[in-house]
């Protein structure tokens, strides 16, 4: 870590560290950060402060339920030039316990790595937290199928779909469906 003070006016860019807080506290903890930043008037030796996270739908009592899941509980990601001061005010701040690595003079993360977390943060469509395994009995509860029941016949985690043999006119018929049709019997 470098020895200068904020007051010696040499700046370094701003690089991304991962900061370790208390798990299910981030949020918290970003705001505490964010506030201490504020207050000691050192905006210029920081930046973003993320604590990445996704959108998760799940099922609850037949209704469509959307969350947000952290990809990474008890972490967050701040931008900021690492000196004496800056280091010491985010150790001090509540709710975080400090640096991610050596906690005297940590290591930036690699800009490719923050690009692939900031990526998934920002995914296109919410995941569904469902978790069907092959050969689960599930219920198709919405689309043309609704009412159904089934065996499915393989999952696709990363497209959110679901292969189920459904009985139609005595014959088992494969149907692809969204997590979010179907729900375990």
């Amino acid at each position: 870590m470098e020895d200068s003070s904020v007051e010696s006016g040499n700046k370094k860019p701003l690089q991304w560290y991962a900061v370790h807080a208390h798990s299910g506290f981030e949020m918290k903890a970003k705001q505490a950060l964010e506030l201490r930043i504020r207050q000691n008037n050192l905006e210029d030796y920081f930046g973003e402060i993320r604590v990445p996270e996704e959108t998760v739908v799940e099922m609850v009592k037949g209704q469509k339920k959307t969350s947000t899941r952290k990809y990474f509980p008890g972490y967050m990601l701040v931008q900021m030039c690492l000196n004496q001061d800056t280091w010491h005010l985010v150790k001090e701040t509540p709710k975080i316990t400090g640096f991610v690595g050596d906690a005297k003079d940590p290591s930036p993360l690699g800009e490719e790595e923050v690009q692939k977390i900031l990526q998934q943060e920002g995914s296109a469509a919410p995941r569904s937290k469902a978790n069907f395994q092959e050969n689960d009995t599930v219920k198709v509860i919405e689309g043309p199928f609704a009412e159904f029941t089934g065996k499915v016949e393989e999952v696709k985690p990363d497209k959110g779909k679901v292969r189920v043999l459904i009985s139609i006119f005595g014959r088992a018929t494969p149907v692809e469906l969204d997590f979010l049709q179907v729900e375990k019997v």
